[in-house]
């Protein structure tokens, strides 16, 4: 099966309309324009999208939760991809715009929105500018602004809102609340459920750029044939970023029912230097590690899940048998407790605690007790947090010492790191 969301990703004009266009852009919306708004909701129900961000919560289930008569439905794409070792969407938004356009007037004629905005990550400086330049095209063209194709009950306008780079606001509360002009920290839920009270306490739907553009696919497909791939309860393709020590890095479409084993060898190559794999996170930062035992888990969110951990985001991060699972945890916990939006002090204070505690072990300062010191404060963290910041963030400890504890035993003991003694770093040349 070919790709289907990057089929044209590397054509180098892919993001202008009029190669957009050449490749059967904008035909999804025209077809879908042609078809009553319930016909297109049923088709999303039955197609079983499910949210590509991380939840993996059904894209048909969200719009349920918009209130019944609501006259006034803003839509937030979430484009601020932020989570370590996710760079799929980043990819969508730099080379093919259009789609991301094209599947939001979708989304919002089939929801009943007139007005929508991509929050996008600050640092995305090319893709927010493409954007830009995509929607201006798209206005000119009849396929965003009033009475689109020629449909008297249907406008939408398309707003981009660059991000100042904060991990929070990933969150899709903190991203309303940013969006809205305040500080980009999580909102309560209940009673601020994003499909019930959002921007301008107005009903927001929050999807992923991935989840959007599988509109269009649904569309011009048909809920059959897209159905066609994938599993029972995970339909369709996904994108995985592998990142790490493989041969072959990169961004990888392929059915839900790839196996990470097939990810890691077959896309990606295998592992760099003939190494022995160590250690793999299957979704980004904030889920469970897993080991070789687990390669053959089908890469879908229910199998992941199954075996432990979560798919996340999908960004898969390898790691061989040259990384140390102390050094691994410091850099992961180091991020978040950076990223830590203060809000509550388990995140704020634990992450920290969580950082000291692991810099000292790697560096050869360790103390007796302190692997069950690192337990009692990540236990005082996870589940006890404003937000799943805070969950996020112990995940790394919990996982690296229940895979690995003889590794931080031995830092203690040894007072140095074993994993570097064994593989050190190669001196570099010296220079010319």
């Amino acid at each position: 099966m070919g790709p289907r969301i990057y089929k044209y990703i590397a054509h180098p004009n892919q993001h202008r309309l009029e190669t957009y266009l050449e490749h059967g852009g904008y035909q999804a919306l025209r077809k879908a324009l042609s078809m009553p708004r319930e016909e297109l909701v049923a088709w999303v129900n039955e197609a079983n999208i499910r949210g590509r961000g991380g939840a993996g919560f059904p894209l048909g289930r969200k719009w349920g939760t918009i209130p019944k008569g609501a006259t006034t439905i803003y839509l937030a794409c979430n484009a601020d991809e932020s989570e370590p070792g996710t760079c799929k969407d980043r990819e969508i938004l730099e080379n093919d715009p259009h789609q991301l356009i094209e599947a939001m007037a979708i989304y919002a004629y089939a929801v009943g929105i007139r007005q929508a905005y991509i929050y996008i990550r600050g640092e995305f400086r090319l893709a927010a500018e493409r954007l830009e330049a995509a929607i201006r095209e798209a206005r000119e063209h009849g396929f965003l602004g009033r009475n689109i194709l020629g449909r008297e009950d249907f406008s939408l306008d398309i707003w981009v809102h660059r991000g100042a780079g904060a991990y929070i606001c990933g969150e899709e509360t903190a991203l309303i609340e940013s969006l809205g002009g305040k500080r980009g920290q999580p909102r309560l839920r209940p009673p601020y459920y994003p499909t019930v009270m959002g921007l301008l306490n107005r009903p927001t739907p929050v999807n992923n750029v991935e989840t959007i553009v599988n509109l269009v696919h649904l569309v011009n497909l048909g809920v059959e044939a897209y159905k066609s791939v994938g599993t029972s309860t995970s339909p369709g393709t996904k994108l995985y970023p592998v990142s790490g020590h493989v041969k072959r890095p990169g961004v990888y479409e392929a059915p839900f029912s790839v196996t990470l084993r097939q990810l890691i060898y077959d896309y990606a190559g295998g592992i760099r230097n003939g190494n022995r794999l160590k250690a793999v996170i299957p979704g980004g930062a904030s889920v469970r590690w897993l080991t070789e035992k687990d390669l053959d888990v089908v890469m879908d969110f229910d199998s992941v899940r199954a075996a432990g951990s979560d798919l996340g985001s999908a960004g898969i991060m390898v790691m061989d048998e040259t990384v140390c699972a102390v050094d691994a945890a410091l850099n992961l916990v180091h991020f978040f407790a950076h990223e830590s939006c203060g809000k509550c002090t388990p995140c704020r204070e634990g992450t920290r605690w969580m950082e000291q505690i692991l810099w000292r072990i790697q560096h050869g300062e360790g103390r007796p007790g302190d692997i069950e010191l690192l337990e009692d404060v990540a236990s005082n963290i996870g589940g006890k947090s404003f937000c799943l910041l805070g969950d996020s963030s112990v995940v790394p400890v919990q996982s690296s010492i229940a895979l690995f504890r003889d590794e931080y035993e031995r830092h203690i003991a040894e007072k140095r790191c074993p994993v570097a003694q064994e593989f050190p770093l190669s001196s570099p040349e010296p220079p010319h």
